[in-house]
């Protein structure tokens, strides 16, 4: 059986078709969208194969059938007309420097004028762009194609800096205008990017404007799903499962269980693997957090930083369908950031209230943000993060709940004041723990809920069952009492393992933990 040659960080169609290598026919999605829409537009998480889908639309609209043979777009397709593609790409470059955006679009333009022997004059980029599509129109005889690779990157990369925003929003506004102004010059527009940006004018100029980010019908056009899984790619789970010495059962289970889990669709029901992850894990027949390594966005952090985002609410957060499709440029809007961004995805949907649950889509999501998140809310180093989990594991395990606490308390104590907003104390200490416990693995939940009452936290091992109160400023006496006032441990006296009771209290003046009970 011959090698597959995995496309991993490879977005040119053409290469990975000329190559031979490993390709997810998506052409049938391609067919029907370019034959039923003017006007595209499709958010989609980062490394989910949006810059590969526009340089499939590329080569389709000019007219490179020899590339398309044997899929499926070649069963549909007669004509093949060649068309004048302008593909305008704002990946790999830095948008914080104010003369980027400038430098990138004049670098494009002039290479398009050049092109179409157009005189390049001191006009604006807006101008330019109209000029260029125009005279493309004219020298084809075929109306243009227009492609639009990230387009939102610079206002993401700006989003704590307002004025350099509103700089690069009318510029933009001026370029995307144009899609409006030369309609009857343009056969297909399509725009990719993380977010949708409801303030920025093209989508409200561009009534005809299909998003297609939340169609049923278009769920799978990135990504990969299970049928796909199976169909295209049940030689590399069987290698995979040889070398980790699983079934091939065990590890199709285990590649469900750290990469599929998005939805696109309230009304779907497919779920869709990350292609990045998936493609990574079989490449090198290996389990890891691929899709974190190629590094959190800088939009993210800058969003966490100037909110209290609520760490332990992420996995059951409810929002309506309205409030996922159109992003404010309000850095405390986090809810429709991770989820379009991909931190989170449709979990459940209630049709008549129009109520969406999110929560993370798989462990590599979860473990990988906690991770990213953890050198925030604590004094840990970024690249001394798992070395501290495992200590706590170490302890956890072995029912050294003294041991434990005494680390938990320094992980407070070395916390800077400053970084304490004292309106969130409470919630904050909740998710310093709440990281804590789920990187270690073990099933953690908070607020457990029973007849009597609502546990603050329990955690189960092996051997042990946690069952842990905290309280502020009051004590930890108190805080083991009310275990027993309201029979906390009641619901788990026939499970055979250990029980265990802690009591916590914590400090609001000293920032950290004062003092525990154990039982």
């Amino acid at each position: 059986m011959a090698q597959i040659i995995y496309p991993i960080g490879i977005q040119t169609f053409s290469k990975i078709r000329e190559g031979g290598l490993l390709y997810i026919d998506k052409t049938e999605y391609v067919y029907r969208l370019v034959n039923t829409s003017q006007f595209v537009f499709l958010s989609r998480p980062r490394r989910f194969g949006k810059s590969l889908l526009l340089s499939t639309v590329k080569e389709y609209f000019l007219g490179h059938r020899n590339l398309f043979e044997g899929l499926e777009i070649s069963r549909c397709e007669r004509d093949w007309v060649k068309h004048p593609v302008l593909h305008l790409d704002f990946t790999g470059a830095d948008y914080n420097d104010p003369s980027e955006l400038y430098t990138n679009l004049d670098v494009q333009f002039a290479m398009w004028e050049n092109e179409y022997e157009i005189e390049k004059l001191n006009d604006s980029l807006s101008s330019r762009f109209r000029e260029i599509i125009l005279r493309a129109y004219k020298k084809a005889g075929q109306k243009v194609v227009i492609l639009i690779d990230e387009y939102d990157k610079p206002l993401l990369e700006t989003v704590d800096n307002p004025e350099l925003q509103q700089k690069y929003r009318e510029t933009l506004r001026g370029i995307y205008g144009n899609l409006k102004r030369m309609d009857e010059y343009i056969r297909f527009a399509m725009l990719t990017g993380v977010t949708k940006f409801g303030h920025l004018s093209i989508f409200s100029d561009l009534n005809n404007l299909n998003d297609i980010s939340f169609d049923e019908q278009f769920e799978g056009i990135c990504g990969i799903t299970g049928k796909e899984l199976r169909c295209n790619l049940s030689q590399g789970v069987a290698e995979l499962a040889e070398r980790t010495g699983q079934t091939v059962d065990e590890a199709y289970e285990t590649l469900k269980r750290n990469y599929d889990g998005y939805r696109f669709s309230p009304e779907g029901c497919l779920d869709v693997y990350n292609p990045f992850s998936l493609l990574s894990a079989l490449s090198k027949c290996k389990i890891g957090n691929y899709w974190f390594k190629t590094g959190t966005p800088t939009f993210l952090i800058k969003m966490i930083k100037a909110d209290n985002l609520p760490i332990i609410k992420l996995d059951k957060l409810h929002a309506t369908v309205e409030e996922l499709t159109d992003l404010s440029f309000n850095l405390g809007n986090y809810i429709p950031v991770m989820y379009q961004s991909g931190y989170l995805t449709i979990k459940d949907y209630d049709s008549e209230l129009g109520e969406v649950t999110l929560g993370f889509p798989n462990k590599e999501v979860e473990s990988g943000f906690l991770n990213q998140v953890m050198p925030l809310y604590t004094s840990v180093p970024e690249q001394r993060a798992g070395f501290e989990i495992i200590q706590f594991v170490k302890d956890v395990r072995a029912g050294r709940a003294e041991e434990f606490m005494m680390r938990l308390q320094s992980l407070f104590a070395d916390f800077q004041y400053d970084s304490f907003d004292l309106k969130h104390l409470e919630q904050h200490y909740q998710d310093v723990i709440f990281i804590v416990f789920k990187l270690m693995g073990f099933y953690t939940r908070t607020e457990y809920k029973t007849a009597s009452g609502r546990i603050d936290m329990v955690i189960k091992t092996k051997d042990y069952i946690y069952v842990i109160e905290f309280k502020i400023d009051k004590s930890a006496k108190e805080a083991l009492a009310q275990i027993d006032t309201k029979e906390y441990l009641l619901p788990f006296k026939a499970d055979g393992r250990k029980l265990v009771k802690i009591g916590v209290n914590f400090d609001s003046k000293t920032r950290t933990i004062a003092s525990w009970i154990i039982d």
